[in-house]
């Protein structure tokens, strides 16, 4: 883990930054969070909705710092056995992103849980799974994070 950190330069201080503040406007404007004239929330957010996001926009950030900031110099070596499928952590961040984003949504204007369960289903059975559903969320994205940083540090980081 010291060879990913030694990656970390001004570069990937300031792209973590930035997307740090984009996904905490992002995930807070389209879950009504943050009280904006488009969308809006039923009910008003759990403790837990407010951690989670505040929590989750500092890991979204470091994560995707990982693909747009140019990795300083260091030899290539390779993870991957011969034949097999490249692994960048980008599904298990994505799915991080998502399940965050699900969790900390106003239970009842979440369509598919509303169409899945209906207004009492989405209130008794998708809102008290939310916040384990945010904690998985945030587990995996300190996942994706070391895993991406490890990446970075052997060479191997997808640079958009």
């Amino acid at each position: 883990m010291t060879a990913a950190l030694r990656t970390i330069d001004a570069r990937f201080v300031a792209w973590s930054a930035a997307w740090s503040v984009i996904s905490l406007l992002a995930f807070g404007l389209a879950t009504a969070i943050i009280p904006n004239p488009i969308f809006g929330r039923e009910i008003p957010p759990e403790p837990f909705a407010i951690v989670t996001w505040i929590a989750s926009a500092p890991l979204m950030g470091l994560v995707m710092a990982t693909y747009t900031a140019a990795p300083p110099a260091v030899p290539v070596q390779t993870l991957k056995e011969p034949g097999s499928a490249p692994r960048d952590g980008t599904f298990f961040g994505g799915l991080a992103g998502f399940g965050a984003f699900l969790s900390i949504g106003c239970p009842v204007c979440n369509k598919v849980a509303l169409l899945l369960l209906g207004t009492g289903g989405a209130l008794t059975v998708w809102a008290p799974i939310q916040p384990i559903v945010g904690g998985v969320s945030l587990a995996l994205l300190a996942g994706t994070l070391v895993w991406r940083l490890r990446l970075r540090a052997l060479g191997n980081a997808c640079v958009a």
